[in-house]
Protein backbone atom coordinates (compact mmCIF):
# COMPACT_ATOMS: atom_id res chain seq x y z
CA UNK A 1 0.00 0.00 0.00
CA UNK A 2 1.67 3.00 -0.55
CA UNK A 3 1.74 6.12 1.43
CA UNK A 4 2.02 10.08 1.41
CA UNK A 5 3.68 12.02 3.36
CA UNK A 6 2.25 15.63 3.49
CA UNK A 7 5.03 18.20 4.96
CA UNK A 8 3.80 21.77 6.12
CA UNK A 9 5.14 24.60 5.19
CA UNK A 10 8.01 25.29 7.90
CA UNK A 11 8.77 21.95 7.22
CA UNK A 12 9.77 22.30 3.92
CA UNK A 13 11.27 25.02 4.52
CA UNK A 14 13.29 23.98 7.59
CA UNK A 15 14.38 21.10 4.83
CA UNK A 16 15.31 23.65 2.17
CA UNK A 17 17.25 25.27 4.31
CA UNK A 18 19.14 22.61 5.74
CA UNK A 19 20.12 21.67 1.91
CA UNK A 20 21.14 24.80 1.30
CA UNK A 21 23.61 24.94 4.29
CA UNK A 22 24.73 21.73 3.44
CA UNK A 23 25.66 22.60 0.12
CA UNK A 24 27.53 25.32 1.29
CA UNK A 25 29.24 23.82 3.78
CA UNK A 26 30.57 21.12 1.77
CA UNK A 27 31.73 24.07 -1.22
CA UNK A 28 33.27 25.64 1.59
CA UNK A 29 35.12 22.78 2.85
CA UNK A 30 37.20 22.92 -0.54
CA UNK A 31 37.79 26.56 -0.60
CA UNK A 32 41.16 28.35 0.23
CA UNK A 33 40.87 31.40 2.72
CA UNK A 34 44.32 33.17 2.29
CA UNK A 35 44.71 35.30 5.29
CA UNK A 36 42.33 33.13 7.69
CA UNK A 37 43.37 30.18 10.01
CA UNK A 38 43.94 27.58 8.35
CA UNK A 39 43.48 24.30 9.92
CA UNK A 40 44.65 20.87 9.99
CA UNK A 41 42.88 17.29 10.64
CA UNK A 42 42.86 17.82 14.25
CA UNK A 43 41.52 21.06 13.67
CA UNK A 44 44.87 22.55 15.20
CA UNK A 45 46.57 25.95 13.10
CA UNK A 46 48.72 24.76 10.68
CA UNK A 47 52.39 25.55 12.24
CA UNK A 48 54.81 25.39 8.83
CA UNK A 49 55.98 28.71 8.41
CA UNK A 50 58.53 29.94 5.93
CA UNK A 51 58.14 26.84 4.88
CA UNK A 52 58.45 24.28 1.55
CA UNK A 53 56.77 21.62 -0.33
CA UNK A 54 57.70 18.25 -1.87
CA UNK A 55 55.45 15.98 -3.95
CA UNK A 56 55.63 12.14 -3.82
CA UNK A 57 53.21 10.10 -6.28
CA UNK A 58 50.07 11.78 -5.44
CA UNK A 59 50.55 13.40 -1.80
CA UNK A 60 52.47 16.56 -0.96
CA UNK A 61 54.59 17.45 2.08
CA UNK A 62 54.60 20.84 3.84
CA UNK A 63 57.32 21.16 5.92
CA UNK A 64 57.64 24.46 7.98
CA UNK A 65 58.56 26.15 11.36
CA UNK A 66 56.48 24.85 13.81
CA UNK A 67 56.22 28.04 16.71
CA UNK A 68 53.67 26.34 18.86
CA UNK A 69 53.55 27.93 22.02
CA UNK A 70 53.53 24.86 24.61
CA UNK A 71 56.99 24.33 22.31
CA UNK A 72 60.04 23.39 24.23
CA UNK A 73 61.94 27.38 24.13
CA UNK A 74 65.26 25.81 24.22
CA UNK A 75 64.58 23.78 20.84
CA UNK A 76 63.27 24.76 17.37
CA UNK A 77 61.15 22.66 15.69
CA UNK A 78 60.07 21.28 11.95
CA UNK A 79 56.03 19.86 11.60
CA UNK A 80 55.12 18.25 8.60
CA UNK A 81 51.67 17.69 7.16
CA UNK A 82 50.38 15.80 4.22
CA UNK A 83 47.77 16.42 1.88
CA UNK A 84 46.33 15.25 -1.85
CA UNK A 85 44.90 18.26 -3.20
CA UNK A 86 46.51 21.32 -1.02
CA UNK A 87 43.74 22.47 0.53
CA UNK A 88 42.83 20.03 3.50
CA UNK A 89 45.83 19.28 5.44
CA UNK A 90 46.89 15.82 7.79
CA UNK A 91 49.58 16.64 10.80
CA UNK A 92 51.91 14.03 10.14
CA UNK A 93 54.44 15.21 13.40
CA UNK A 94 57.59 17.57 14.40
CA UNK A 95 60.03 15.72 12.02
CA UNK A 96 62.22 17.68 13.98
CA UNK A 97 63.30 18.50 17.92
CA UNK A 98 66.43 20.13 17.81
CA UNK A 99 68.63 21.64 20.63
CA UNK A 100 71.31 24.18 19.67
CA UNK A 101 73.37 22.17 17.58
CA UNK A 102 76.50 24.05 17.34
CA UNK A 103 75.93 26.02 20.74
CA UNK A 104 75.43 29.51 19.45
CA UNK A 105 73.36 30.46 22.58
CA UNK A 106 70.19 32.83 21.27
CA UNK A 107 69.99 30.38 18.46
CA UNK A 108 67.95 31.05 14.70
CA UNK A 109 66.25 27.81 12.84
CA UNK A 110 64.38 29.20 9.68
CA UNK A 111 62.71 28.25 6.53
CA UNK A 112 62.96 24.38 6.45
CA UNK A 113 63.28 22.79 2.80
CA UNK A 114 63.20 18.89 2.75
CA UNK A 115 64.19 17.60 -0.81
CA UNK A 116 63.82 13.89 -2.00
CA UNK A 117 67.09 11.52 -3.02
CA UNK A 118 66.15 9.35 -5.76
CA UNK A 119 69.76 7.62 -6.21
CA UNK A 120 70.86 7.41 -2.19
CA UNK A 121 66.86 7.18 -1.32
CA UNK A 122 67.29 9.63 1.60
CA UNK A 123 65.34 13.14 2.14
CA UNK A 124 67.74 15.91 3.24
CA UNK A 125 66.55 18.60 4.83
CA UNK A 126 68.38 22.29 4.53
CA UNK A 127 67.49 25.02 7.11
CA UNK A 128 68.62 28.72 7.50
CA UNK A 129 70.81 28.55 10.85
CA UNK A 130 72.19 31.54 12.60
CA UNK A 131 72.88 33.07 15.62
CA UNK A 132 72.54 36.31 17.67
CA UNK A 133 72.52 39.20 15.66
CA UNK A 134 72.09 36.66 12.31
CA UNK A 135 76.01 37.21 12.02
CA UNK A 136 76.44 33.07 11.36
CA UNK A 137 74.29 33.07 8.16
CA UNK A 138 75.31 29.60 7.21
CA UNK A 139 72.64 26.27 6.11
CA UNK A 140 72.07 23.25 8.31
CA UNK A 141 71.80 20.43 6.66
CA UNK A 142 69.59 17.18 8.33
CA UNK A 143 68.76 14.01 7.00
CA UNK A 144 66.03 11.02 7.04
CA UNK A 145 64.90 7.62 5.76
CA UNK A 146 61.14 8.72 5.59
CA UNK A 147 59.83 11.87 4.21
CA UNK A 148 58.13 12.00 7.93
CA UNK A 149 60.80 10.40 9.82
CA UNK A 150 62.93 12.04 12.94
CA UNK A 151 65.85 14.21 10.68
CA UNK A 152 69.05 14.24 11.77
CA UNK A 153 71.17 16.80 12.08
CA UNK A 154 74.27 16.44 10.00
CA UNK A 155 76.26 20.09 9.88
CA UNK A 156 76.46 23.36 8.90
CA UNK A 157 78.15 25.46 5.96
CA UNK A 158 78.28 28.12 3.86
CA UNK A 159 77.50 27.61 0.37
CA UNK A 160 79.87 28.33 -1.95
CA UNK A 161 81.52 30.16 0.67
CA UNK A 162 79.17 32.94 0.97
CA UNK A 163 76.58 33.93 3.52
CA UNK A 164 73.49 32.40 3.82
CA UNK A 165 70.34 33.41 5.10
CA UNK A 166 66.65 33.26 3.68
CA UNK A 167 66.53 29.82 1.66
CA UNK A 168 64.75 28.63 -0.95
CA UNK A 169 63.90 25.44 -3.19
CA UNK A 170 63.42 24.72 -6.71
CA UNK A 171 63.07 21.74 -8.33
CA UNK A 172 63.26 21.76 -12.00
CA UNK A 173 61.17 19.75 -14.48
CA UNK A 174 63.90 17.30 -15.07
CA UNK A 175 63.90 16.60 -11.27
CA UNK A 176 67.30 18.83 -10.51
CA UNK A 177 67.70 20.40 -7.28
CA UNK A 178 68.19 23.81 -6.65
CA UNK A 179 68.70 26.23 -3.29
CA UNK A 180 68.06 29.70 -3.44
CA UNK A 181 69.73 31.96 -0.54
CA UNK A 182 70.36 35.66 -0.09
CA UNK A 183 73.88 36.71 0.64
CA UNK A 184 73.69 40.07 2.38
CA UNK A 185 77.38 41.08 1.27
CA UNK A 186 77.50 40.31 -2.15
CA UNK A 187 73.66 41.97 -2.05
CA UNK A 188 72.05 39.55 -4.10
CA UNK A 189 70.85 36.04 -4.45
CA UNK A 190 72.32 32.78 -5.42
CA UNK A 191 70.82 29.99 -7.49
CA UNK A 192 72.93 26.62 -6.85
CA UNK A 193 72.86 23.26 -7.94
CA UNK A 194 72.59 20.62 -5.04
CA UNK A 195 75.72 18.01 -5.42
CA UNK A 196 74.38 14.29 -6.59
CA UNK A 197 73.82 13.25 -3.29
CA UNK A 198 72.03 16.35 -2.05
CA UNK A 199 74.08 16.76 0.69
CA UNK A 200 75.84 20.11 -0.73
CA UNK A 201 76.10 22.48 -2.53
CA UNK A 202 78.06 21.54 -5.85
CA UNK A 203 77.78 24.61 -8.33
CA UNK A 204 76.60 28.47 -8.76
CA UNK A 205 73.82 28.58 -11.98
CA UNK A 206 72.80 31.43 -11.25
CA UNK A 207 74.06 35.47 -8.95
CA UNK A 208 71.31 37.57 -9.25
CA UNK A 209 72.22 41.21 -8.93
CA UNK A 210 69.60 41.92 -6.66
CA UNK A 211 69.28 42.60 -2.70
CA UNK A 212 66.23 40.53 -2.14
CA UNK A 213 65.53 37.77 0.46
CA UNK A 214 62.53 35.12 0.36
CA UNK A 215 63.66 33.73 -2.95
CA UNK A 216 61.08 31.62 -5.05
CA UNK A 217 61.34 29.95 -8.46
CA UNK A 218 58.92 28.13 -11.01
CA UNK A 219 59.34 26.87 -14.58
CA UNK A 220 56.07 27.66 -16.24
CA UNK A 221 55.43 27.98 -20.38
CA UNK A 222 59.44 27.81 -21.03
CA UNK A 223 60.38 30.81 -18.66
CA UNK A 224 61.79 30.94 -15.59
CA UNK A 225 60.40 32.85 -12.70
CA UNK A 226 61.74 34.22 -9.71
CA UNK A 227 60.05 36.07 -6.87
CA UNK A 228 61.67 37.60 -3.79
CA UNK A 229 60.82 40.33 -1.09
CA UNK A 230 63.10 43.78 -0.21
CA UNK A 231 65.22 43.52 3.54
CA UNK A 232 62.85 44.76 5.45
CA UNK A 233 62.88 42.45 8.35
CA UNK A 234 58.93 41.01 9.62
CA UNK A 235 57.62 44.19 7.82
CA UNK A 236 55.94 43.16 4.62
CA UNK A 237 56.76 45.07 1.08
CA UNK A 238 56.40 45.22 -2.34
CA UNK A 239 57.51 41.81 -3.15
CA UNK A 240 58.90 41.89 -7.16
CA UNK A 241 59.80 39.00 -10.00
CA UNK A 242 61.85 38.29 -12.82
CA UNK A 243 62.18 36.34 -15.67
CA UNK A 244 64.26 34.29 -17.84
CA UNK A 245 64.86 31.87 -20.61
CA UNK A 246 67.39 30.15 -18.83
CA UNK A 247 68.03 29.18 -15.05
CA UNK A 248 71.61 30.71 -15.30
CA UNK A 249 69.94 33.94 -16.77
CA UNK A 250 70.24 37.19 -18.00
CA UNK A 251 67.09 38.23 -15.65
CA UNK A 252 64.89 39.96 -17.21
CA UNK A 253 63.82 43.92 -15.01
CA UNK A 254 62.62 43.23 -11.14
CA UNK A 255 58.56 44.56 -11.62
CA UNK A 256 56.31 44.76 -8.81
CA UNK A 257 53.76 41.34 -8.58
CA UNK A 258 51.10 43.93 -6.79
CA UNK A 259 51.03 46.82 -6.67
CA UNK A 260 53.15 48.51 -4.48
CA UNK A 261 51.05 50.04 -2.05
CA UNK A 262 49.66 46.68 -1.05
CA UNK A 263 52.76 45.47 0.45
CA UNK A 264 51.94 42.05 -1.08
CA UNK A 265 48.79 41.99 0.36
CA UNK A 266 50.66 41.71 3.93
CA UNK A 267 53.09 38.72 2.96
CA UNK A 268 56.18 37.78 2.03
CA UNK A 269 57.41 35.39 -0.67
CA UNK A 270 57.72 31.59 0.68
CA UNK A 271 57.35 29.43 -2.52
CA UNK A 272 55.73 29.12 -6.05
CA UNK A 273 53.43 25.54 -6.61
CA UNK A 274 53.45 24.62 -9.63
CA UNK A 275 50.05 22.14 -10.17
CA UNK A 276 50.52 20.78 -13.49
CA UNK A 277 46.72 19.29 -14.06
CA UNK A 278 44.85 17.50 -17.04
CA UNK A 279 43.46 20.76 -18.56
CA UNK A 280 45.43 23.55 -17.15
CA UNK A 281 48.35 24.21 -15.47
CA UNK A 282 48.28 26.79 -11.84
CA UNK A 283 51.25 28.61 -10.72
CA UNK A 284 50.25 29.22 -6.69
CA UNK A 285 51.63 32.40 -5.28
CA UNK A 286 52.57 31.33 -1.24
CA UNK A 287 53.32 33.60 1.35
CA UNK A 288 53.73 34.01 5.12
CA UNK A 289 51.81 36.55 6.56
CA UNK A 290 54.25 37.01 10.02
CA UNK A 291 53.14 38.38 13.25
CA UNK A 292 56.35 39.02 14.98
CA UNK A 293 55.09 39.25 18.47
CA UNK A 294 52.73 35.88 18.17
CA UNK A 295 54.78 34.04 15.54
CA UNK A 296 52.70 31.05 16.35
CA UNK A 297 49.48 32.90 14.73
CA UNK A 298 51.21 33.96 11.45
CA UNK A 299 49.21 33.29 8.49
CA UNK A 300 49.68 32.05 5.15
CA UNK A 301 48.26 34.14 1.41
CA UNK A 302 48.01 31.46 -1.09
CA UNK A 303 46.82 32.62 -4.45
CA UNK A 304 46.95 31.38 -8.00
CA UNK A 305 48.79 34.01 -10.03
CA UNK A 306 48.25 35.80 -13.33
CA UNK A 307 51.17 34.44 -15.23
CA UNK A 308 52.53 34.02 -18.64
CA UNK A 309 54.85 35.68 -21.47
CA UNK A 310 57.44 36.67 -19.05
CA UNK A 311 54.38 38.82 -16.54
CA UNK A 312 53.69 37.84 -13.07
CA UNK A 313 50.31 39.52 -11.38
CA UNK A 314 49.10 38.50 -7.84
CA UNK A 315 45.59 39.78 -7.80
CA UNK A 316 43.92 40.90 -4.67
CA UNK A 317 43.74 37.15 -1.67
CA UNK A 318 39.95 36.41 -2.28
CA UNK A 319 38.32 32.50 -1.20
CA UNK A 320 39.22 30.51 -3.70
CA UNK A 321 39.14 26.83 -4.81
CA UNK A 322 41.48 24.56 -6.80
CA UNK A 323 41.00 20.97 -8.44
CA UNK A 324 43.87 19.21 -8.13
CA UNK A 325 43.16 16.86 -11.20
CA UNK A 326 42.58 19.48 -13.91
CA UNK A 327 44.77 22.29 -12.36
CA UNK A 328 41.67 25.20 -12.55
CA UNK A 329 41.43 27.08 -10.00
CA UNK A 330 37.95 29.42 -9.28
CA UNK A 331 38.15 32.75 -6.87
CA UNK A 332 35.19 33.09 -5.22
CA UNK A 333 33.28 36.43 -4.31
CA UNK A 334 33.50 36.70 -0.60
CA UNK A 335 30.36 38.12 -0.40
Amino acid sequence: MQRHFHRTLPERLALLLLLVVTRISLAQDNVVHPGKPWLDDRGQPIEAHGGGIIKLKDTYFWFGEDRTQTNDPDKRYVACYSSADLVHWKFRKQVLKMSDPEHLGNWILERPKAFYNAKTKKFVMYLHLDGPGYKLARVAVAVSDRVDGDYIYVRSFRPLDQESRDIGQFIDDDGSAYLIFESRPTKGFFIAKLSDDYMSVEKQVAFVQAPLEGGALVHYKGLYYVVGSHLTGWKANPNVYASAKALGGPWIEFKDIAPPEANTYDSQSSMLIKVAGTQTTTVIYAGDRWTPKTLWDSRYVWMPLEIGGGQIKLPEPKPWTLDIKTGITTVLDPK
